[in-house]
């Protein structure tokens, strides 16, 4: 069995309030708690939803679950219960708790578990005006479970609400990006990808990949500078894909929009491959997205074809890039962040 999350732990010590007809869980990951509900529910209709097409797969695997993606939640009558990971984005909790709000019924229990570190207490403040009732049903292992009921139902869930444009000026650019709760560095440019940009050699013709593709800054400066290419927006998360999509059409460019573990969902080959990997999980940094990342874009890409990528300067990224490219070489670097270039030959 997978190792449980310290707040699946906390929710399964108190399983007595895990019960419903029907139940969706939202924002939890792969660590054995879905199945471990099915049991404690074994005649009832379990169902999970995340912004994390990762999450979805593994959810999807369990054959009591239905599993849902997507950037807003879909519509599920007579929910008894609803059980929420708290995110590390407060930005992202409000949004959520408001689309959650749009789709309870009169009876609906609400648990909201988390990570002292990750902010869950700030869910009392951001249901107060809403909950008729809530509880801190129980805390340990850093977690805390609440518990709230009656909640005032909201008329209307729209995400466009959430939408938050920006200004972008960059390597002699300026445009306007959209960006929603959740995506990476919301609501700005990063400096990584700022210094990516100003380093970024820039191909004439072909289809291009932006993996971790966030709001879809650098395929919206690559349509910009070279209108012909064909640009395939690449993310995990659908919160992602939805603020890219928004991006390009805001400037006036279209786009393919891949949501994806890693390179899996990928069929095309391609002529260059840009990207910001990303190497965090949640609240911790987890180097392997950007490792197999890196191991198998080769098989992705044309003879020929360009890998461009920033990271961090601590990340150890150069051995595992000459380890599968023969031409690789360092663009440039500062005490952050690093630009790497290595060519498919």
């Amino acid at each position: 069995m997978q190792k449980l999350s310290n707040p699946s732990l906390l929710l399964l010590r108190n399983e007595e309030e895990l019960h419903g007809e029907k139940v969706l869980v939202i924002n939890h990951s792969d660590d054995g708690f879905l199945p471990e509900l099915t049991k404690i529910n074994s005649t009832s209709q379990v169902y999970a939803f995340s912004y994390n097409f990762a999450d979805h797969l593994a959810a999807s695997k369990h054959q009591h679950v239905t599993s849902f993606v997507g950037h807003s939640l879909p519509s599920i009558d007579d929910l008894d219960l609803v059980i929420y990971y708290y995110p590390k984005s407060k930005p992202e909790a409000n949004m959520m708790l408001s689309n959650i709000r749009a789709n309870l019924g009169k009876a609906t229990r609400l648990l909201v578990v988390g990570a002292n570190k990750g902010g869950v207490k700030s869910v009392e403040k951001q249901l107060k005006p809403y909950a008729q009732a809530s509880y801190k049903l129980d805390s340990a292992k850093h977690c805390i479970l609440y518990e709230f009921n009656e909640l005032t139902e909201e008329q209307h869930f729209d995400i466009t609400d959430y939408h938050q444009t920006f200004s972008v000026k960059v390597a002699e650019q300026n445009f306007t990006a959209v960006s929603v709760p959740g995506v990476f560095n919301h609501g700005k440019l990063d400096i990584g990808t700022e210094l990516l940009l100003n380093n970024l050699s820039m191909p004439q013709k072909g289809n291009v990949l932006d993996f971790g593709c966030g709001a879809g800054l650098i395929a919206t400066y690559m349509l910009n500078a070279q209108p012909n290419l064909s640009l395939y927006c690449l993310d995990v998360s659908a919160l992602a894909l939805y603020a890219s999509e928004q991006t390009l059409k805001m400037n006036g460019h279209t786009g393919h929009f891949i949501l994806s573990d890693g390179l899996g969902q990928v069929t095309e080959k391609f002529d260059a491959i840009v990207s910001n990997p990303p190497f965090h999980t949640g609240l911790d940094t987890d180097y392997s997205i950007a490792e197999t990342f890196l191991a198998n874009a080769k098989h992705m890409m044309k003879k020929g074809a360009n890998l461009q990528i920033v990271a961090n300067s601590f990340l150890k990224y150069p051995p595992i890039m000459e380890q599968h490219f023969k031409h690789f070489k360092t663009e440039t670097k500062n005490t952050k962040f690093a630009v790497y270039h290595a060519q498919n030959s």
